[in-house]
C-alpha cells in the first residue's frame, strides 16, 4: 500500500512537531510505502532541513504557508462571480453562531422567521462544505487563489458575514484590521487549495492519505477523497491545533520568517 502522509509544519523536517511520532509511524508501518506532503511554517524550519528519511519513503513534496504565494493568477469575470459565491457560503458559515450560544440561537431564530423558513441544524456546515469545495473546483479548473482570497472582494464577504443576522457575537464587533486580519489567515489556512498536489503523479497515485493533524494538513486529503475517492484518515500526536493558532495569532508570528 502506498500513503500519502500529510503534515503541517512537522516531519519531515527536523524540526516542529510531531516529527519522532510521524518517523517512528513511518518505520513501524513497514513494508508500506509512503509519500510525504509537507507544509513548512517558516524559514527558520527549512534552513534546519530534513531528518534522514527511511527507504520506505518515496517521494517528498513541500509547500510554504509563510510566504506570499501569488501566482499572478486573474480571473475572468465569470469566475469572479463564482468566487465570490463560494467564498460567501464559507464565510457565512464560519461566521454563523454556534448553537450552543441561547442568544444566538433566539437571534439566528428571528432572522429564519423573517425569512420564511426555518434552516436545519446542518446547514451551516453544508454551507461550509458548499462553499470550501466550491472554491477548491475553481482552484482546480482556473489555478490558484492567492489574489482572489486576499482580494477587496473577499474583505467586504467576510464583512457582511460577520454583520449578517445570527452571525456570532464574537465577530459583530469586528472592524476593517480585524477583517483583513481574518482574510490573511483564511487564505494561508485555505492555501492547500491552490497547490499541484492533486494530479495522477501525486495523491490520485496514493491508496491512502493519513493527516497528521487536522487543520491545513488534513485539506488535501479531503480534496483527494473528493477528486479522487482516496480514503482519509486523521490522527494527531496531541491535541495542538488550536494552540499552535493561537502562537501564530500573536503579533510578529506570521510573516517575519521566525
Amino acid at each position: 500500500m502506498r500513503i500519502g502522509l500529510l503534515t503541517d509544519g512537522g516531519y519531515p523536517y527536523a524540526t516542529g512537531e510531531s516529527r519522532l511520532w510521524c518517523d517512528r509511524l513511518v518505520r513501524g508501518l513497514a513494508p508500506h510505502e509512503f509519500d510525504i506532503y509537507a507544509l513548512s511554517r517558516s524559514a527558520q524550519q527549512e534552513a534546519h532541513g530534513w531528518i534522514q528519511l527511511p527507504p520506505l519513503v518515496g517521494r517528498v513534496r513541500t509547500a510554504p504557508l509563510w510566504v506570499p504565494a501569488d501566482d499572478g493568477r486573474c480571473h475572468g469575470r465569470r469566475d469572479r462571480r463564482r468566487f465570490a459565491a463560494h467564498f460567501a457560503e464559507l464565510a457565512a458559515a464560519v461566521c454563523s453562531a454556534r448553537g450552543d450560544d441561547p442568544a444566538s440561537e433566539e437571534a439566528r431564530g428571528a432572522a429564519g422567521a423573517g425569512a420564511g423558513s426555518a434552516r436545519s441544524a446542518g446547514s451551516a456546515g453544508d454551507r461550509f462544505a458548499a462553499g470550501l469545495y466550491g472554491l477548491a473546483d475553481l482552484a482546480r479548473e482556473r489555478g490558484g487563489l492567492y489574489a482572489a482570497l486576499r482580494s477587496e472582494t473577499a474583505v467586504r464577504l467576510l464583512e457582511s458575514a460577520c454583520r449578517a443576522p445570527g452571525a456570532r457575537r464574537s465577530v459583530q464587533p469586528a472592524t476593517v484590521p480585524d477583517f483583513l486580519a481574518f482574510a490573511d489567515q483564511l487564505e494561508r489556512a485555505l492555501r492547500p487549495l491552490s497547490l499541484d498536489w492533486y494530479g495522477d503523479d501525486a495523491l490520485a497515485a496514493v491508496d491512502l492519505c493519513h493527516a497528521a493533524s487536522g487543520g491545513s494538513a488534513a485539506l488535501p486529503g479531503l480534496l483527494a477523497k473528493r477528486f479522487f475517492g482516496v480514503p482519509l484518515l486523521v490522527t494527531e500526536y496531541g491535541v495542538r491545533l488550536r494552540a499552535h493558532y493561537l502562537a501564530t495569532s500573536a503579533p510578529g508570528a506570521l510573516g517575519d520568517g521566525t
